[in-house]
């Protein structure tokens, strides 16, 4: 009685037609039709037929190289359960012959294979390469499919949903909608990253917000993915171009904030400043040569600990005692602080700043989307006439990339031109009286908050030279105590010097235009119980 072996494969749980039940249905009855004695099956479940490296493949072989001469025949299913390769496939089943002898029967195509006679060889290579067409078709089908739907319609078809959504609906209806609890965490980040917060400190912060994800990468990734401004990334299909493509689903970050994002990440240079709440001015405070002062603590011989801010680009440079900088510091801030009829003209000042850009930025909105109106023409344009064979595909490609960067760039002023001013005079109005004691403000700020006080009311340029605090830019807002301060040897406000080169830009309020809103936002973060 001869004698022979099964191979059975298929690639996923999901190809019900190319199952192992499927496949041992077919296979089984050959052996009792044709009296041959089923001595071993192996099964390759879940590979693909993209590569022989396949765990029961390698036994296969091992076998017939043991046992090939009690082997009279190898039966598949179908040829294509080798390779879905035609040529590696034929080359496969040549070689089994040619080594070992071995006779292979393709049970659904009524083939068994012999290399030395040329109809079984013809046979077998045009089964195989009809499937091999079949799979080549079901894949450009595939690809067509999924670029249509992701640039063409805009649908998120990726497997993994990201954070800050839930997916919600089946089918061709089936979307990404915002999960409110963790898209404000996704906000939290990105606002921290751009007021300079390094990873780590966000990461230990939206930790405590209920943040799940892991990973050292995984703040970058969400910095980084554009599906958080409305758009996903496609990759190029035949001759149709990749690259960033609008989706359909509401983003969690407008357009502006996350391309001010992208272009902060390129010129980041990563430095890893350490936060500590005995020694919050540490990653805020310069000394005079412009580095940022470090420090830590030190004891003294009876064991206890002073705290010390210092720079190390030189002996000659500051070293200070924290606990002195530290009350100068709380001595700035008390004067820092406004009276109330200061605060009412901030308010009236600000409200009345901002009915002027209000009244800007309607016109600049309605431009920019005549303008985005009009790209949108053009790139239909050149569509059609790339589908009409009137344009190259290398012309297509050209101006297809560069519409897609401008519209990019176009829908992100767009978003800048539509902020709801009603939401920030709220916000605003909330957070006025806070500045009658920045002192106390201070005092109820975590160290991240401190450091993004002194970020904005010196503008990032606060320095340490000859037992003074100094900055050649203090929010005008401020200054109602300049001489006061010079007078007690507090702050000393210079002209612009050396490294610190900045000279922000003052609305009629006082306040730098482009950080009026930024400011008011941070001060809503402060909880005054």
């Amino acid at each position: 009685m001869k004698k022979g072996i099964r191979y059975l494969r298929f690639s996923s749980v999901g190809q019900s037609n190319g199952s192992i039940e499927w496949q041992d249905l077919y296979t089984r009855p050959w052996f009792e039709r044709n009296n041959v004695e089923l001595i071993d099956t192996f099964i390759d479940a879940g590979f693909s037929a993209k590569t022989f490296d396949r765990p029961d493949m390698d036994k296969l072989t091992k076998f017939l190289a043991k046992y090939h001469k009690d082997v009279d025949y190898l039966v598949v299913c179908e040829m294509d359960r080798f390779s879905r390769d035609a040529g590696e496939a034929l080359t496969m089943a040549k070689r089994l012959q040619m080594k070992y002898s071995v006779q292979i029967v393709s049970v659904v195509e009524g083939i068994t294979f012999d290399y030395r006679d040329n109809g079984s060889f013809f046979r077998t290579g045009l089964s195989l390469l009809l499937a091999e067409d079949e799979n080549i078709r079901r894949t450009n089908k595939i690809n067509s499919g999924i670029y249509t739907a992701k640039a063409k319609e805009g649908r998120y078809i990726n497997g993994k949903v990201p954070y800050g959504y839930i997916k919600e609906g089946k089918g061709k209806s089936a979307g990404l909608v915002i999960d409110k609890e963790k898209a404000e965490i996704v906000r939290f980040i990105y606002d921290a990253y751009l007021h300079n917060t390094p990873y780590y400190e966000i990461k230990a912060a939206v930790k405590e917000k209920g943040f799940t994800l892991n990973g050292n990468s995984c703040m970058q990734n969400i910095l980084t993915a554009p599906i958080y401004s409305g758009q996903q990334m496609v990759k190029s299909w035949k001759e149709l171009p990749g690259g960033l493509f609008p989706s359909a689903h509401e983003p969690i970050i407008d357009m502006f904030t996350w391309q001010q994002v992208q272009r902060k990440i390129k010129g980041d240079p990563k430095i890893r400043v350490l936060t500590s709440d005995e020694m919050p001015l540490r990653g805020v405070l310069h000394c005079h040569c412009g580095r940022l002062l470090t420090g830590g603590p030190s004891k003294n011989r009876h064991g206890n600990l002073f705290y010390y801010y210092r720079c190390h680009t030189s002996m000659d440079h500051n070293h200070l005692a924290a606990k002195k900088v530290h009350g100068q510091f709380d001595e700035i801030l008390k004067n820092l602080s406004l009276s109330a009829a200061q605060v009412q003209f901030i308010k009236d000042g600000a409200q009345k700043q901002m009915e002027i850009r209000l009244t800007e930025n309607k016109g600049l909105l309605a431009k920019k989307k005549v303008e985005l109106a009009k790209l949108e023409e053009r790139i239909e344009s050149v569509e059609l006439k790339f589908i009409a064979n009137q344009l190259p595909f290398e012309s297509y490609n050209k101006w297809l990339g560069n519409y897609s960067q401008q519209r990019v760039q176009l829908k992100g002023e767009i978003d800048k031109y539509s902020i709801d001013y009603n939401e920030f005079f709220t916000i605003l109005n909330r957070n006025l009286s806070k500045l009658e004691d920045v002192y106390f403000v201070w005092e109820i700020s975590s160290t991240l908050q401190k450091q993004e006080l002194v970020r904005y009311v010196f503008d990032n340029q606060l320095y340490y030279e000859a037992g003074s605090c100094r900055t050649p830019y203090l929010m005008e807002m401020f200054r109602h105590n300049e001489l006061i301060l010079r007078e007690k040897k507090l702050l000393f406000i210079d002209k612009k010097r050396g490294f610190f080169a900045k000279s922000p830009e003052v609305d009629i309020t006082g306040l730098q235009s482009n950080r009026l809103e930024d400011f008011f936002r941070y001060l809503d973060l402060i909880k005054v119980a």
